[in-house]
């Protein structure tokens, strides 16, 4: 009899490590537990912010840098465009693609498409020169400028273009906008991280709750619209500078492979190289920090 109390305990102990063992098997064996070696890929949208920035214009004729440049983005709210195969790079969107070589670490690349346009009811401080030919209808403008205040809505500007469309005398002193876009490729790895468990989801295969983080850095590739002094735009593509990025965010996956996913994401963006004219002697540079607020759907898989 005595044997046998001695032996209870034991068969106890022995049958709960076995539940334990698995329990653990059947979380392991959830397609969802281990990420190593899937591929990813996502389509989404952006609201962008961007701090006050010294853009520095200059070409044969003139040298000037307007300070403090406030400046926004041009969001399209919710609109059939983001998922019209014909339209979907007209709004701020964003595509992501990559690979996890881990089960908690990924590796990406992306296209950021950003908005930018210079607020154009604004009165700025300009430093610099201007010394156009006479003959040229910016000659309006010459003269020295030491931190001068400008109106930048003067003589019909306005964002998107001139009011009534037509381009009067003098001209409009500056509308500028990378819209098309202010476009960011760049590479990213990140982190994930499981928290399910936390918030009690019983079968992470039906719903998963992660954290993701991330550091990134790229190309900026811009088509910038800007019409200066009355000349004409040059209005194509352009690498322009660099970027470097950090975000973190918060990824719900569902049924194995469809997740939808939020992100905060800012960075500094250095643009040294900006084609503002005809002319490839007209350039422009200007540096600034972004906060991108992004929502995006994908899907994971293995090939």
């Amino acid at each position: 009899m005595k044997n046998k109390f001695l032996f209870l305990p034991f068969f106890l102990m022995c049958f709960a490590v076995n539940m334990f063992a698995q329990d653990e098997i059947a979380i392991q064996d959830k397609y969802t537990a281990h990420n190593k070696g899937k591929f990813f890929v996502s389509w989404g949208g952006n609201r962008d912010s961007y701090t006050k920035s010294d853009v520095n214009f200059r070409g044969k004729d003139y040298n000037f840098t307007v300070a403090d440049m406030k400046a926004h983005d041009k969001p399209k709210g919710y609109h059939i465009d983001y998922i019209n195969p014909a339209n979907m790079t007209i709004p701020q969107t964003n595509f992501r693609m990559g690979y996890f070589f881990s089960d908690h670490y990924s590796v990406s690349i992306g296209w950021d498409h950003m908005k930018y346009v210079m607020t154009q009811n604004q009165i700025a401080n300009v430093t610099g020169n201007i010394n156009l030919p006479a003959d040229q209808a910016g000659s309006y403008y010459n003269g020295d400028y030491n931190n001068t205040p400008v109106d930048m809505s003067q003589h019909g500007a306005q964002e998107g273009g001139i009011a009534g469309g037509t381009q009067g005398n003098p001209p409009a002193f500056l509308m500028y906008e990378h819209t098309d876009g202010l476009n960011y490729i760049n590479t990213e790895v990140s982190r994930h991280d499981d928290i399910s468990n936390w918030l009690g989801l019983p079968n992470i295969d039906k719903v998963q709750i992660n954290l993701t983080e991330g550091l990134g850095a790229g190309l900026l590739y811009p088509k910038t619209n800007t019409t200066l002094l009355g000349k004409e735009r040059h209005d194509d593509f352009h690498i322009s500078g660099y970027g470097l990025s950090a975000k973190a965010g918060i990824n719900f996956t569902f049924f194995k492979y469809f997740y939808l996913q939020g992100e905060l994401k800012g960075g500094y963006i250095n643009m040294q190289d900006i084609r503002t004219t005809q002319s490839n002697d007209d350039k422009a540079s200007q540096d600034f920090f972004f906060l991108q607020r992004i929502i995006a759907v994908g899907g994971i898989f293995r090939i």
